[in-house]
């Protein structure tokens, strides 16, 4: 079988083939190549092309055009495999695209018939409308396949309740890579003559090393299933296919088994002082009855994430399940009264968003725990093996003293009730001493684990990274069984080699070796990655949560729908949308094997065009890979000594082209040309920007005239509500440079008087002021509009934004000195203040200092002004909290203010789709609109009347106004959506500081 296809000629030949014969999507592009170099592993081979067949007799049609030229196969779900068994020389069969539906479900029989491509979670929502669940659950639930979950034998956190997935499926319809049909299930009925005729010898011919060769483990996944063909265990041949990694045949469809959903949850957390006494402690729970057992650490959990836990150095999640919450607390309750005598503290959670929240520490864990506490990369290669539940607690003691011998840090966590432990290592990969430690390193783990009766795998499965040491656990003579069992199925081993039988080393294709040896030069810092761009893009390790679109599972279950990460994939359902695909683009610019062009490459640009920088991945992704700079850091280089498309000019120099307008006085003259819809439509060419969109008005007078011109009636009204100084945060009463005070004896914060607010949303702007001063404070406004520099980095212009960025450090030289905190009422400014500034000015101590001292308004309400109260609204809001709010400044502040307003309900997350430039740029319309009708428009039209429209972000706002008539809400009340801050300030009254000051 050859694993590559070895010509120019071989390739087109292939990729015209497979055209003709196939109806779904055939890509052999550079850029779709480069998507499907890698899943969630170590592992990268470069396939030849990639398939996304519309139904079975696509992939038969792909099997048979790919087996008349010895061409490898790959079947690939959800890409999150993390032993390497997702990727593959040949061509990728990708499911996700088309066969993706559930075909069935029947309540009676219990049983739904899915698709390999259906997501976990849209399988969980849909038989959930009958009370029922699929058992196995992967904290990937969100994006992972069954197809996938079937190739693994994918397990879960219920497993201790419901098995693994080999426990749960009832039939399966496959096709092998010789174009047989075969339907598996008990017996050899449904095989073709040849594949039962094989099967059948090699059972009868190997009774006695079916029955002794196989250990008796809840999690044994490593290896085939061979002992599940055993005539006691009725010849099960759907169990002993599962697990088979994609090398023994392709699944186009299966019958599952459904369980019952408990119809209520209730979580106990129990603390114990170290790892290992919470390990001692698991399976003793086990006869109570439990739903799940997980454990973890606090080198996982962190301090932060810790502080809702019960004390200890460890813990245990244990849930339970009932007809009713009366019955699911009471076995909380006696689990907690078992554990008592080891515990070093008990909560019991009840709510759902509570479980939830602690829920997603562990659904996040892959990704988090990719970076240990001090920084440093850790990965997965001993990732999950098992163990007897008994003997957890010391293998895992031996397991630390191993790490330690080795110099080597991980964070184990995992399924403590089935003895399964998850790992990822801070291996040194990228040397070739690191990565024979590695390698020294896993063989020796395996005679651990072997040592205490467990499976190298216990959830994942052996791909390339643990099937090499398969003989240290099952011996020379079943793994020879292995291959057998390989051959018969696929004889001509077509279907993913290398794979589970005659595998490749486990140090071969890491994915790291293509990498520079050294840091590319860059303009931002990647303080976090240690100024190397490699690790930052390094820190996508594939675990996908970014490909999430939202689809909950059933009440009660760890977690909902996703944030904000990622509103184009959400929106087109292309894996180069996502932020892993984009980052697997940039690893591949890095290598250079298929994306050759580096920073000219068109892949990635084309990629990254739908990006908007929303930067929901920074807080979403759970590796926290930062895909708005990685874009603004490729557009740098990218257009580098290049003419740049119209709209950079027009929207990136934005604040220049305002400032110019507004010192002629020319905003009306602007505003009427805008009107008129011949010159608007030429403007709009002109620089590169969306026909569809209205030109947003500019303000007749800006925010800082407005401020320049109130200064005796902002101390008369000061006088009149008997506001009492805070505070001179200078301590000496003296004028913060040349500046405007707030009132004599200096002031207490700064307002930043942005771009938009100055130049487009004034009113933001004076309704801060009116309630920020009968908060009692005093404002002070810089002399000029400083500038954050976000219009120049979203555009790439980076040499620019950093001009700007000094240019506003000397403005704001005298406040820093001063200590003041700096109030920004644009959340996308405050972002670009909190993150980009110091990443592209670390020289620069300001920088930092600047970045720290920014509040978003309600933050500064609260922390200025505690006792403050706002007045009471009592009415219903509707509306979208800013997607870079979401993902840099957290919205905490803003909620307890609302509550305390009397604003009731919750702000929709997503991104409204505008997102700066983004939404102006032509071509993107289309996403544009799409995206905020992921979210946020059905948020306005389910608000209730009367609701109050918030939002707080510019480019929100105008969506909004612009695209109201699709919400449903064109009318006054609903069409003008509003800063926080106005809505204030209208509820002071007649007497607000606002009113006063223009009489």
């Amino acid at each position: 079988m050859a694993d590559l296809v070895e010509s120019d000629a071989d390739h087109e030949e292939l990729k015209a083939a497979l055209r003709k014969a196939v109806r779904g999507e055939v890509r052999f592009g550079a850029g779709a190549r480069a998507l499907m170099t890698m899943d969630a592993s170590n592992y990268r081979r470069v396939p030849a092309g990639v398939v996304a067949p519309r139904d079975a007799g696509d992939v038969a049609a792909a099997l048979a055009v790919c087996r008349e030229r010895g061409v490898p196969v790959v079947a690939r779900g959800g890409g999150t495999s993390i032993a390497g068994q997702a990727t593959g020389t040949g061509v990728v069969l990708d499911f996700t695209r088309h066969m993706n539906a559930i075909t069935a479900i029947d309540p009676q029989a219990r049983t739904a018939v899915v698709q390999p491509g259906v997501v976990l979670d849209a399988l969980r929502a849909a038989a959930g409308a009958y009370g029922l669940t699929f058992g196995p659950d992967p904290s990937t639930h969100g994006r992972c396949t069954l197809g996938g979950m079937i190739g693994n034998n994918a397990c879960g956190a219920h497993s201790v309740a419901w098995g693994t997935t080999a426990d749960n499926v009832h039939e399966l319809d496959v096709l092998t890579y010789g174009g047989e049909r075969a339907r598996l299930a008990r017996g050899y009925e449904g095989l073709p003559p040849r594949l039962a005729q094989g099967l059948r010898g090699l059972v009868e011919g190997e009774l006695a090393l079916l029955r002794t060769g196989f250990p008796d483990l809840p999690r044994r996944i490593s290896g085939y299933a061979l002992d599940a063909l055993l005539p006691e265990r009725r010849i099960d041949v759907a169990r002993a296919f599962t697990g088979g990694e994609g090398t023994l045949g392709v699944l186009t469809e299966a019958t599952v088994r459904l369980v019952e959903a408990p119809r209520a949850r209730v979580l106990a957390v129990l603390g114990y002082a170290d790892e290992s006494a919470a390990a001692d402690a698991a399976h003793l729970l086990l006869p109570l009855g439990p739903l799940t057992v997980e454990g973890m650490a606090a080198d996982l959990v962190g301090p932060a994430a810790a502080a809702g836990l019960p004390e200890g150095a460890a813990w245990l999640f244990a849930e339970t399940g009932g007809a009713t919450a009366a019955e699911a607390r009471a076995r909380a309750g006696e689990i907690v009264r078992a554990a008592a005598p080891a515990t070093t503290g008990a909560v019991v959670v009840t709510d759902a968003a509570g479980q939830r929240a602690l829920w997603r520490i562990r659904d996040d864990a892959a990704g988090t725990a990719t970076r240990l506490p001090d920084g440093t990369e850790a990965w997965p290669g001993w990732e999950d093996c098992a163990v007897p539940p008994a003997r957890l607690g010391a293998y895992l003691r031996e397991f630390r003293a191993l790490l330690r011998r080795y110099g080597l840090h991980g964070a184990p966590y995992g399924h403590f009730g089935d003895g399964c432990i998850h790992v990822r290592i801070d291996f040194d990969l990228l040397s070739t001493d690191g990565v024979r430690r590695f390698r020294d390193f896993s063989c020796e783990a395996a005679e651990l684990v072997v040592a205490h009766g467990g499976s190298l795998s216990g959830e994942h499965g052996d791909g390339q990274a643990r099937a090499e040491l398969l003989p240290k656990m099952y011996g020379t003579e079943v793994v020879r069984l292995f291959e057998r069992f390989k051959d018969v199925w696929d004889p001509d081993g077509g279907l993913n080699p290398g794979i589970l039988a005659r595998p490749r080393r486990l140090d071969e294709n890491l994915r790291f070796e293509v990498l520079p040896s050294r840091p590319v030069p860059v303009a931002f810092a990647y303080p976090g990655d240690g100024g190397d761009f490699a690790g930052a893009v390094r820190r996508c390790v594939g675990v996908a949560k970014c490909r999430e679109v939202g689809v909950a599972g059933e009440a009660g279950a760890a977690p909902g729908g996703p944030g904000v990460m990622c509103p184009s994939y959400r929106v087109t359902g292309e894996e180069q949308h996502s932020t892993r695909g984009r980052a697997r683009l940039l690893h591949e610019m890095l290598a250079g094997e298929i994306v050759t062009d580096g920073w000219r490459s068109e892949e990635v640009r084309e990629a990254l065009d739908l990006c908007l920088a929303c930067k929901g991945c920074r807080s979403d992704c759970p590796a926290g890979v930062d895909m708005a700079t990685y874009k603004a850091e490729f557009l740098h280089h990218h257009y580098a000594g290049r003419v740049r498309p119209a709209a950079h000019y027009a929207m990136g120099w934005l604040p220049v082209w305002l400032r110019g307008v507004a010192a002629v006085r020319g905003q009306g003259v602007v505003n009427r040309l805008a009107g008129v819809g011949p010159l608007a439509g030429a403007a709009k060419r002109a620089g590169g920007l969306a026909r569809e969109r209205d030109l947003p008005r500019l303000a007749e007078e800006p925010f800082l005239g407005w401020w320049r011109g109130r200064g005796r009636a902002r101390a008369g009204w000061t006088a009149a509500v008997g506001g009492r100084p805070v505070g001179n945060r200078t301590g000496s009463g003296e004028r913060v440079g040349g500046w405007e005070e707030g009132r004599a004896g200096g002031a207490d914060l700064v307002l930043w008087p942005d771009t938009f607010t100055n130049f487009l949303s004034p009113e933001a702007g004076r309704a801060a002021v009116a309630v920020l001063e009968h908060a009692g404070l005093r404002i002070t406004v810089p002399p000029k509009a400083p500038c954050c520099g976000l219009t120049w980095v979203s555009t790439g212009q980076l040499h620019r934004a950093r001009l700007q960025m000094r240019r506003t450090l000397d403005l704001m030289a005298p406040a820093l000195a001063a200590g003041l905190p700096v109030a920004v009422l644009e959340p996308s400014c405050a972002a670009s203040l909190r993150t980009d500034l110091p990443e592209l000015l670390p020289e620069d101590p300001r920088a930092r200092q600047l970045a720290v001292s920014v509040h978003t308004f309600a933050q500064a309400l609260e922390e200025l002004a505690p006792h403050w109260q706002p007045p009471r609204l009592d009415r219903p809001v509707a509306g979208q909290t800013h997607c870079h709010q979401h993902a840099v400044l957290g919205d905490a502040a803003e909620r307890r203010l609302r509550e305390r307003a009397g604003l009731v309900g919750t702000l929709s997350g997503g991104c409204c789709g505008l997102a700066g430039n983004f939404g102006f740029e032509a071509g993107h319309y289309e996403v544009s609109v799409a995206c905020a009708e992921e979210q946020l428009l059905p948020a306005l039209r389910q608000a209730p009347g009367g609701a109050v429209v918030l939002a707080d972000g510019f480019s929100c706002r105008t969506q909004i106004a612009q695209v109201a008539q699709l919400a449903g809400r064109d009318g006054a009340d609903g069409a003008r959506a509003r800063h926080l801050a106005e809505v204030l300030a209208e509820a002071l009254g007649p007497r607000s500081p606002v009113q006063l000051a223009e009489k």
